[in-house]
């Protein structure tokens, strides 16, 4: 995934994780405002430390052909 994508949805993630959590705090909720903000967090830092997966020709030992579709 391209660097400037990854930028844009880690934005958002945040952007969407304040708002959950701020949100869930007015309500009363104090663990769960932790729980929401965490999560938020962690798939920012997966989404950065985890690379795509890309498949190669011969994955799982089965030649693919790549013409056929």
């Amino acid at each position: 995934m391209p660097v400037k994508i990854k930028l844009g949805l880690s934005l958002f993630v945040v952007l969407v994780a304040a708002i959950a959590a701020y949100y869930q705090h007015i309500l009363g909720h104090e663990r769960i405002q932790y729980v929401v903000a965490f999560l938020g967090f962690f798939m920012i830092f997966a989404m950065w430390l985890f690379p795509e997966v890309k498949r190669e020709d011969t994955a799982g030992g089965v030649q693919r052909d790549s013409t056929a579709q």
